[in-house]
């Protein structure tokens, strides 16, 4: 692994051999480690133990008298920003009428329901189907398997016999969603399953497999997925069976990383060295990076891990070594992992319910109904705007991978943190969506020469994952921001290293007002990028900071604010790190 720049905050001490910034340690913790106030984040496996990262940790601060005065802050802000939402979406608020149109009936205590989010609302309202099918699937997979070990001599140690059934109800699951469509998608699949094989380990492969889906990216959006009757007359009659979900290429994004991971993973298993295999236990950085043997990289493997059902619309984003691993040394999830990852995935929907019963910051953004609002409530429409960004993302994926989980399968967790527990830049983005991360690792990062070409090396992949995620200047801005964003975290490293002056007072502190301003930054460029775009944030900020003697009070206070919730950050990372837990995020 290449040498990375570290990123050194008061809990974020390391060995001088780190691995790389843009890259998420595996978690590999006791049971007693998941006890206490650090079991409320998800766990993940295989990470670095904290007695290997550095020798004592400070004393717990959590009974100090500077830790009284934050507990005392949180109680009195915390609910005042819940009561400040709930207030704007009175029905007796001036603004109302702009907006109501907007809400729907809902279930809680007679309350409407703030359904507007397009995205969202795809995902809630299907969710009975989902769980049916995602039940349906677990059963048949486990008939199948009682079907295929009664079938054989000797009981298998490995799943690759499910290939076949997982082809199958791909295949099936795929007609249903997209219909005819389905004949497009097997025609981008081949394509590329044959430019792969066909370059093997030449150097030429990936940079045909990467030009290729690029094209195809392009095309879909350019082409709205390619109605049948536009490419021939004589094929109009294709266009009838669309299946539930027509618009297959809105979720092709998906599909188009899962491609270039087998590509590029039949490249690297062509032109590097296997090491000898042994019948040890692979971590999941292991399963991703360890190459098969060639003949391993089949079309029906191909395709089982392409369109593997539960990960299909959403991910999590899996390699290809590392699905083919877990089918070939099958991980053992047990079914108490399985439940207590179903509890917090209800959890998290029955939050999401609350806040879109009680704030309807989503319809008030959505009409722009804040006209007269004072600063502190617009700032409100803004942070609760990104709570919602962040579950809707956040609940998706987790089902996702429950239900992969259920089928046998370990993805990495989207989601680490909560969107409101990040100071670091560069640690929120490890933590956001962490299965691309890794993709973007392996597939991007590393081949462009990762430290050695660092900010170049940002801003190419934001720029990528801004064009991934949506062609528009609205997300390009957003991937430029967010690499300017990185400069000030890496410059503060630099200048006020921890292995320097980690030991004096203060030191704790500056990390903190410099924690403050990465939120203000981090807040600034998502609200760009998936909420209100270039003109809104242009227009929030000047109504905040318009009344100088209001708008300075309020940012003021913001900051303050700010401040006690990354000391609370800071500690929480501490209480961790002494259990041996290190996420680096």
């Amino acid at each position: 692994m290449l040498k990375a720049v570290v990123i050194d905050m008061p809990t974020d001490l390391r060995s001088a051999n780190a691995p790389s910034t843009f890259e998420l340690d595996n978690l590999n913790i006791g049971e007693e480690s998941r006890r206490g106030i650090t079991a409320l984040t998800v766990h993940i496996p295989d990470s670095t133990k904290a007695r290997q990262i550095n020798g004592t940790r400070p004393p717990p601060r959590w009974k100090t008298p500077e830790f009284f005065f934050y507990y005392l802050t949180v109680a009195v802000v915390i609910p005042f920003m819940v009561w400040v939402p709930i207030t704007l979406s009175s029905s007796t608020h001036v603004n109302y009428p702009l907006y109501h149109k907007r809400l729907s009936p809902g279930w809680l205590f007679g309350r409407k329901v703030d359904n507007s989010d397009a995205q969202y609302r795809a995902f809630r309202n299907n969710i009975p189907a989902l769980a049916i099918l995602a039940i349906l699937y677990v059963a048949l997979k486990s008939l199948y398997t009682r079907f295929a070990i009664r079938s054989k001599t000797v009981i298998p140690t490995d799943k690759t016999y499910l290939i076949p059934v997982t082809v199958c109800f791909a295949v099936l699951y795929l007609i249903g969603l997209h219909g005819t469509s389905t004949l497009k998608i097997f025609v981008i699949l081949t394509t590329n399953y044959f430019i792969g094989k066909g370059f093997g380990g030449s150097r030429i492969g990936p940079l045909v497999t990467w030009t290729f889906n690029f094209f195809v990216l392009f095309a879909n959006e350019r082409n709205e997925g390619y109605r049948f009757s536009d490419l021939h007359p004589s094929l109009a009659a294709l266009d009838v069976f669309e299946g539930i979900y027509p618009r297959w290429h809105i979720s092709f994004n998906m599909t188009m990383l899962r491609l270039v991971s087998f590509n590029l993973d039949y490249y690297w298993a062509c032109t590097l060295p296997h090491p000898p295999e042994t019948m040890s236990m692979l971590t999941e950085k292991q399963r991703a990076a360890r190459p098969h043997s060639l003949e391993h990289y089949t079309y029906s493997n191909y395709i089982a891990y392409v369109l593997f059902p539960p990960l299909y619309i959403a991910g999590p984003t899996l390699t290809f070594n590392n699905f083919m691993w877990q089918l070939r040394r099958p991980v053992d999830i047990p079914s108490r992992a399985i439940l207590g990852y179903l509890m917090r995935f209800l959890v998290c929907l029955l939050t999401m319910e609350f806040i879109l019963h009680y704030m309807y910051v989503v319809a008030i953004q959505g009409a722009k109904a804040w006209h007269g609002d004072t600063p502190l409530e617009l700032s409100m429409i803004g942070f609760w705007n990104l709570i919602v960004v962040w579950l809707k993302l956040l609940l998706p994926w987790r089902f996702f991978r429950l239900w992969s989980l259920a089928s046998g399968i370990d993805p990495p967790e989207n989601m680490v943190r909560c969107m409101a527990n990040n100071y670091s830049t560069l640690g929120f983005w490890r933590s956001w969506h962490r299965s691309y991360n890794l993709w973007i690792v392996r597939y991007i990062y590393i081949p462009l020469g990762g430290t050695k070409n660092m900010a170049v090396t940002v801003a190419l992949i934001f720029t990528f994952v801004a064009l991934w995620h949506d062609l528009s200047f609205r997300l390009l801005a957003w991937g430029w921001l967010v690499s300017l964003f990185i400069i000030p975290e890496l410059l503060a490293t630099y200048l006020l290293p921890q292995s320097k002056y980690g030991r004096y007072p203060w030191y704790r502190h500056v990390c903190a007002v410099g924690g403050v301003l990465n939120v203000l930054m981090m807040i600034t460029a998502n609200l760009v990028g998936f909420v209100i775009g270039t003109e809104g944030i242009i227009y929030m900020v000047n109504e905040i900071t318009g009344s100088f003697q209001e708008g300075f009070r309020f940012l003021i206070g913001a900051c303050c604010c700010l401040f006690v919730g990354v000391q609370l950050m800071f500690e929480y990372r501490e209480e961790e790190m002494r259990k041996g837990i290190s996420r680096r995020c």
